[in-house]
């Protein structure tokens, strides 16, 4: 009973938590593709560029109270920003009751910002900003060093050994199929950006869980595209992003990675 009363305020921080870091990735979402100041100017209604009253920015609550129009001009305010803010609390919450009071908590906090912020800007301008890429990649092989070192030097260098594998597979792995993409389809299969997301993805998961999670962001790549196309969503040439698939990957096989690849040793590999 006492660890339940411990853990229902400890839920609601982190979540409140999350939320916040979710309000700050909807400003990076907006103003970095745009080469804007992320700290300068506050908060304002993009339409009267009036500033934002500080309840205003409450994260999800701020939008509900103003049921999702500006006080002062009341134009409307996308739904995406509350539902950023929610997505960022959930996931910081998830990560918290899998990895607990940790150091792969606070790391996985920022990978999954980091990919967060980088499948959206990816939807909206077909882009993955160099800036977070290369950040993201320097900041997994730093926490795969933390996060070894925490049991010893020898497991320090052999985890930043892991991540620099990781990593190197991952741009290969994607620059590989973006090769082979061009010669079959007889035009850019992916852009750049998809292969530094993938070394960023490898540098934080390792090899294992990379590939994992690369096998899963084709499947729901071709699925949502062969989908969309059968449906005339889209044309057969019209590119797609890559970005948010290969994030929800990655978030899928840092959950659950581990207990796919045990049940595909189990069934294919028995005696393994």
């Amino acid at each position: 009973m006492l660890d339940f009363l411990l853990a229902v305020p400890a839920s609601a921080i982190v979540f409140a938590l999350g939320a916040a870091i979710g309000s700050f990735l909807n400003v990076v979402i907006y103003r970095l593709p745009a080469g804007l100041s992320l700290l300068y100017p506050p908060s304002r209604c993009p339409r009267c560029l009036t500033r934002l009253k500080t309840q205003d920015n409450v994260p999800v609550l701020g939008w509900l109270w103003l049921k999702g129009r500006c006080r002062h001009c009341k134009s409307p305010i996308s739904p995406r920003y509350p539902l950023v803010e929610a997505a960022t609390g959930i996931l910081f919450l998830w990560l918290f009751w899998v990895f607990g009071f940790s150091i792969a908590t606070l790391g996985y906090w920022a990978f999954f910002s980091w990919l967060l912020a980088l499948s959206l800007i990816d939807l909206d301008t077909m882009t993955l900003p160099n800036s977070l890429t290369k950040s993201g990649l320097l900041l997994g092989l730093g926490f795969q060093f933390a996060n070894g070192l925490a049991a010893s030097a020898t497991d320090a260098i052999l985890s930043l050994m892991a991540a620099v594998l990781g990593a190197v597979l991952g741009i290969w792995l994607l620059d590989g199929i973006s090769l082979v993409g061009s010669i079959v389809f007889q035009q850019p299969a992916m852009g750049a950006g998809d292969a530094k997301l993938a070394a960023l993805m490898g540098a934080w998961l390792g090899w294992k869980l990379f590939l994992i999670a690369g096998f899963l962001a084709c499947a729901m790549g071709a699925f949502v595209g062969g989908g969309a196309i059968a449906l005339g969503l889209l044309d057969r040439r019209q590119p797609i992003p890559f970005g948010p698939f290969l994030a929800l990957g990655a978030i899928f096989s840092l959950f659950f990675g581990e207990a796919l690849l045990s049940g595909y040793l189990q069934l294919f590999f028995p005696t393994f």
